[in-house]
């Protein structure tokens, strides 16, 4: 296994940005690189930093197209694989809670680090029918966040920021989500007083 994923990495490395941007796709659709994609990024903009936003563009839209892509096949028959492997009872609330509050939820999961069960909401989020460009808004907004930030401590640390973000991907991870959940919880918050006023 080893062996394959270092071909990957290679792979990835000799074409750059476009090798990228294919890594984060797959990673998000259909098969699973847990944190090579992160890593990748830091290893490319260590060695070109001048193109940092590059490099973050095309991990962010790579991961977006991926995401989008399990997205329609939630929406096209996921609730029956979905109920397959999970009892109903779980698929119904979690429909609900995406339902309500999906851009939040989706935002908050895609920040987390492996192994949250994160394509399991993607496929929830089209079986809840979210609108698809709350879903791809969410998506842009929490691998940007994500993908920006490894590539400022790339810049800033080079190398080092990977060997950080093996050591401390869970802890980083999570502090984002939670800034994310307490951010939206907040702006739900102060839309419900505005509306009572």
């Amino acid at each position: 296994m080893k062996a394959f994923v270092s071909s990957i990495q290679n792979f990835a490395l000799g074409l750059g940005g476009p090798g990228l941007f294919l890594i984060a796709l797959l990673d998000s659709s259909f098969l699973s690189f847990p944190m090579i994609n992160d890593l990748l990024l830091i290893g490319m903009v260590t060695r070109h930093e001048s193109l940092m936003p590059l490099y973050v563009a095309m991990a962010t839209a790579g991961s977006v197209l991926g995401c989008l892509t399990l997205y329609y096949v939630g929406r096209k028959g996921g609730e029956a694989f979905l109920r397959k492997r999970f009892k109903a009872s779980y698929v119904e609330r979690a429909t609900r809670v995406l339902q309500k509050y999906g851009l939040l939820v989706v935002m908050v999961v895609a920040l987390l680090p492996p192994p949250a069960p994160f394509k399991i909401f993607v496929l929830l989020a089209g079986v809840a029918a979210i609108p698809v460009w709350q879903f791809g808004t969410a998506i842009l907004i929490a691998r940007g966040i994500r993908y920006t930030t490894e590539g400022v401590l790339a810049v800033y640390f080079g190398d080092a920021a990977g060997v950080f973000l093996q050591a401390h991907a869970r802890e980083a991870g999570l502090l984002l989500a939670t800034l994310a959940l307490v951010g939206g919880l907040s702006w739900i918050g102060w839309q419900r007083r505005k509306a009572r006023s």
